[in-house]
């Protein structure tokens, strides 16, 4: 069985998405602006936060802190109530220091170095993620006592992002691990899959369910002892296109883990629908130029300075402080990368000029994460009121 193709013509239900207000921003841009910067509003992040867990009680939220591990957000979503998953030791780390216990944090990243599980298990981490036989021996000769939970392939179809592929054990993998772990008496304890980013098909939750709930039956002949389902990321926020709450979503969840037992502890891993909102980046114009007919702008951040999820075909709400007629533009970063462009033949105001503001919104997530100093360029600053 297959999920459904979403077809953009029957859009969903409206529902109520907030984000930053936009005098805070005007209010900060009083104090002046010396280079890009994300601006993030924490009372957003505390209600995205609150909203979740409200959609779906018995589903404990784990943010996934490669979206934005800025210190002051992940402080704020502690003090929710929200726990956390890994993918890397520095975010162990980051994590650690800010007093989140090791043996709540989950190492969600499918294939790791050695040294990096032998370190996590130095620090006290105890549930590790896995796809293949491969990362089962290495997680168990280097920590035998690991509680392991399998990801397994689920349908990523109405997804902006599809992250099949990579990752995710198909049913005959998924059953030669299981069978593998019997027989190192491993403790395989859980199934987690992921629906694809921005997911705006709820149906590929619903599959995903069935078919970890057809590996803890599998598990349970082996004599394993499945606790632990992890039902992934991919909780998608307002952008250009139309998607579904996350009480929609909620619905089709509840419904499809209402007969699992209370022995079974289920997460999820929200990272974009948890800040995404809250945030506006703000850049600046400093250049326009006219090539072969048509018109170019560049900003002062590019792919390599924040905002590059535009060249997989994220479309941002983009604001700007002129009125002009809509005309297409290509538009660039500032760095002498030819790869530096962020869109092509996109709408912005004709009359668009060298200082000009740029505002793209609901955007607190894999903006700065992704942001690097390459070409010299700065890094962008983060405020969080």
């Amino acid at each position: 069985m297959t999920a459904p193709a979403l077809k953009e013509e029957n859009p969903f239900p409206s529902s109520t998405e907030i984000s930053i207000d936009f005098s805070k921003i005007a209010k900060q841009l009083e104090n002046g602006y010396e280079k890009p910067f994300l601006i993030l509003d924490s009372e957003i992040v505390r209600n995205k936060a609150r909203r979740f867990k409200e959609a779906m009680p018995r589903v404990f939220p784990h943010f996934a802190v490669k979206s934005n591990p800025d210190p002051r957000v992940l402080r704020i979503l502690i003090e929710e109530g929200v726990g956390f998953e890994i993918a890397s030791i520095a975010e162990l780390d980051l994590l650690l220091d800010l007093g989140v216990p090791a043996s709540e944090i989950y190492y969600s990243n499918p294939v790791k170095s050695r040294h990096f599980i032998e370190y996590a298990a130095e620090k006290g981490v105890e549930w590790y993620v896995l796809d293949s036989i491969e990362e089962l021996r290495k997680i168990v000769g280097v920590k035998p006592d690991a509680r392991l939970y399998l990801r397994i392939d689920t349908p990523n179809i109405g997804s902006d992002w599809p992250l099949g592929g990579k990752f995710g054990a198909y049913a005959d993998e998924a059953e030669e691990i299981v069978i593998e772990a019997a027989r190192l008496k491993a403790d395989l304890a859980g199934v987690t899959f992921h629906v694809g980013s921005q997911c705006r098909n709820p149906e590929n939750w619903r599959i995903g369910i069935r078919r970890a709930k057809e590996v803890f039956e599998s598990m349970k002949s082996k004599g394993l002892d499945p606790r632990l389902l992890n039902i992934g990321g991919g909780y998608p926020v307002q952008h250009m296109k139309p998607i579904p709450s996350i009480e929609m979503i909620g619905d089709v969840v509840n419904e499809s883990i209402a007969d699992l037992p209370e022995s079974v502890r289920i997460m999820a891993e929200p990272g974009r629908y948890l800040v995404s909102d809250a945030g506006c980046f703000v850049c600046r114009v400093v250049g326009t130029a006219t090539r072969a007919g048509k018109r170019w702008m560049y900003w002062d951040a590019g792919l390599f300075g924040g905002v590059i999820e535009t060249s997989e075909g994220l479309r941002y709400r983009i604001d700007t402080d002129r009125h002009g007629a809509p005309i297409p533009w290509t538009v660039a970063g500032p760095t002498c990368d030819s790869v530096d462009i962020l869109m092509r033949e996109e709408l912005f105001p004709e009359d668009m000029q060298e200082g000009d503001f740029i505002y793209i919104r609901n955007a607190g997530a894999y903006t700065t994460a992704y942001a690097s100093n390459f070409n010299g360029f700065p890094l962008p600053d983060v405020i969080v009121l």
